[in-house]
């Protein structure tokens, strides 16, 4: 049986390591907001490229949290809408309604499969206060369109990162003015072809470190970055029952922490995470240029430019919006790779017979699940279409080369 993903054989080939680390947290006999967390959290947003980063319970409490800090700073109240994709997984969209926000769903684009930002200004109203972007199964979503999009109508951009750590926008302007998000005087190296990693473009940004997540952990586990000072302060409150500091409680909070074990073993994986990535960047190439099959539609690679590790760039003031004629490039670290199919119950039990193991992200849209149901009557054709027929296939770091022979070769014989 080839699996998914081995979990226990990524697990192991972290050995001593992670053995080592987690026993450091044990024999120290403190587990939460410690040593570890406070590590990781600065090694963290040193790697994305931002000021802050908090450490939370899991990647849904980091975008509640983010739109709760919104909302407690008067940003945002009960009713305000927030664009969001149709086809994202529920946590998206569980973030917003959590907080007494209204998801207004947009169709991606069927190409990338991430919202199509062409559609979005038609969906804007005076209740609108934020885009909350989706890195979709890894692949970066931003356009110089969005941002132009973002300024004009005073809107905050959300970027829901849970499945893209480690992804990277190349501008390929001279660093000349400003983004989004402020003005920074640019210095003679901020040049073109400069990488920076999702999770930094936004005003802030949801992690997630479930454990099939390329950065993952040993259980649940999120993060929250931002350079706003302010919206990180009362997220790191919010996140520890409202305190300001120990027993005096300046917000009606919640518990979502990063626990210490988990931090220590985010940080032994951290490190390798680029090598990782790009495996996994090899391995889709090798489907893209190898699957050749008239019913099977392969990933677009529409503005994507796979490259080679990088190191962490702090600076990401981006020019997209006085340069919008000017190309980013968009990346994609695999965390899942989709086909698409009319035959996709047929091809997964073949493969399945085969010893291959497959999963369907997601079987069913936000907008047909019943605690949704107030939307059924809701027509999105193109997600519809989308989450009839995508498939995904095994993808790993450690997926080993006659694994991915035999997968090829029986997708092509199907």
């Amino acid at each position: 049986m080839i699996k998914f993903l081995d979990i226990q054989k990524i697990t192991e080939s972290f050995e001593p390591e992670l053995s080592v680390a987690i026993n450091r947290v044990v024999k120290r006999g403190w587990f939460l907001l410690g040593e570890e967390v406070s590590a990781f959290e600065k090694e963290y947003s040193d790697y994305i490229g931002t000021k802050h980063c908090i450490g939370v319970a899991n990647g849904l409490d980091a975008l509640r949290l983010i739109l709760r800090a919104w909302i407690e700073l008067g940003i945002m109240k009960e009713g305000d809408e927030v664009i969001v994709p149709a086809n994202t997984f529920i946590a998206s969209i569980l973030a917003i309604t959590d907080n007494r926000l209204k998801p207004v769903l947009v169709d991606p684009d069927v190409n990338t499969y991430n919202l199509d930002i062409s559609l979005i200004e038609q969906h804007i109203t005076p209740r609108t206060r934020a885009i909350m972007v989706v890195h979709l199964y890894g692949k970066a979503c931003w356009t110089s369109q969005l941002e132009e999009i973002a300024i004009k109508y005073n809107l905050k951009i959300i970027e829901d990162n849970a499945q893209a750590t480690g992804a990277q926008i190349q501008s390929e302007v001279p660093q000349t003015t400003h983004s989004t998000k402020h003005p920074s005087p640019a210095t003679p190296k901020e040049k073109a072809n400069t990488f920076f990693r999702t999770g930094s473009f936004g005003h802030a940004a949801g992690h997630s470190f479930y454990p099939g997540k390329n950065l993952g952990a040993l259980g649940d586990g999120g993060a929250v970055t931002t350079d706003n000072d302010d919206l990180a302060k009362v997220i790191r409150a919010i996140a520890n029952y409202g305190y300001s500091k120990k027993y005096i409680c300046d917000y009606q909070g919640l518990n979502s922490r990063l626990d210490e074990i988990q931090a220590a073993v985010l940080r032994v994986k951290l490190p390798r995470l680029d090598t990782d990535n790009q495996r996994r960047r090899e391995i889709a190439n090798y489907y893209l240029e190898n699957i050749e099959h008239p019913n099977i539609i392969l990933p677009s690679m529409e503005g994507s430019k796979p490259k080679p590790p990088c190191t962490s760039v702090k600076s990401k003031d981006i020019i997209t919006s006085q340069y919008p004629t000017l190309p980013l490039r968009l990346d994609h670290v695999w965390h899942l790779f989709v086909v698409r199919t009319n035959k996709r119950e047929k091809l997964k039990q073949y493969l399945s017979d085969k010893g291959i193991q497959t999963l369907i992200h997601y079987p069913v849209p936000p907008h047909k699940q019943k605690a949704y149901n107030k939307w059924f009557q809701k027509k999105f054709p193109v997600t519809e279409k989308i989450h009839n027929q995508v498939l995904s296939l095994p993808i790993s770091p450690l997926l080993e080369k006659n694994s991915i022979v035999k997968i090829l070769c029986l997708i092509n014989s199907f």
